[in-house]
């Protein structure tokens, strides 16, 4: 799994939507620290970065009629198993998202998606046309 450029959120497909809710979640939780090739950029920063990243994917699924646990917006919940085991305390503003996810990766994210046969890139010039 990975996580999808954070562009992208609001234009992904239902199944790439509730699978980045269910990505996050499992991250957050006991999967935080656990090596994992396309994710592991995220244990570089604080969980902060995650739970931000997190909020903008429960936000698109509100949008969308979703209704995601109201748990996972308290920035200390850590899921059933671990509910509110220690984690980095977060504050302030909403942060933009990962360096990662820049201008190459939005492309990467784009064309592993358009072999899964979906093509967002109507989707994306039309959100950069109302921005």
């Amino acid at each position: 799994m990975r996580l999808w450029h954070v562009d992208l959120i609001e234009c992904l497909p239902r199944q790439q939507l509730l699978g980045q809710h269910r990505e996050c979640c499992a991250l957050r939780g006991r999967g935080w620290g656990r090596p994992h090739a396309t994710v592991n950029y995220v244990f570089r920063y604080s969980p902060r970065m995650l739970y931000d990243y997190h909020i903008r994917v429960m936000a698109e699924m509100k949008r969308r009629g979703y209704d995601p646990d109201p748990c996972w917006l308290d920035a200390r919940y850590r899921g059933k198993v671990l509910q509110y085991a220690p984690y980095t305390p977060v504050s302030g503003p909403l942060l933009k998202g990962y360096p990662e996810h820049d201008a190459e990766y939005l492309v990467q994210c784009l064309e592993n998606l358009q072999r899964k046969g979906i093509n967002l890139n109507k989707e994306i010039r039309l959100k950069e046309t109302l921005s």
